[in-house]
């Protein structure tokens, strides 16, 4: 796959990634969408659902991981790609080295709770790291939800 191909396929699994951080936002919940795939097949979609859940893990991380999972029968996820509007906590980056996903590309930098401040190493070793894919959307996304949410 060209550089170019690759580009595209993470714009379009990202923008399938913000369908679900919209969701989210519907729903009250911090706007932050998931997604993970192996190769063209989508295992899994999810969103934050922590206050509906009542439920601190319940990022959209955390559940996409658990359906992919699901999905494939096995707790790893290797050759899988974690598409995610926003830079993972270290709780999800802890998971995604765990599950070892091989490929993590996300949307916007999350400079107070990202993992590449507060636990660069927790991804697995072998994991490939793609940011700023759809950062401006993705930005974009969380600022106007807490901008409506302080009034």
């Amino acid at each position: 796959m060209t550089d170019l191909e690759q580009k595209q396929k993470d714009e379009q699994m990202m923008q399938k990634a913000l369908s679900e951080a919209e969701k989210a936002r519907i729903a009250g919940e911090i706007p932050i969408g998931a997604v993970v795939a192996f190769g063209d097949r989508i295992l899994s979609r999810a969103h934050n659902m922590t206050e509906t859940l009542h439920d601190v893990t319940a990022h959209a991380e955390m559940l996409a991981i658990t359906s992919a999972a699901n999905e494939l029968g096995g707790k790893y996820l290797t050759g899988c790609t974690l598409y995610v509007t926003v830079e993972p906590c270290t709780m999800c980056a802890g998971a995604l080295g765990w599950a070892q996903v091989s490929r993590v590309v996300y949307g916007t930098p999350d400079a107070k709770r990202g993992y590449t401040t507060f636990a660069p190493k927790a991804l697995h070793p072998r994991t490939q790291v793609t940011d700023g894919v759809l950062c401006e959307e993705c930005r974009q996304l969380m600022v106007e939800f807490f901008k409506e949410k302080r009034g």
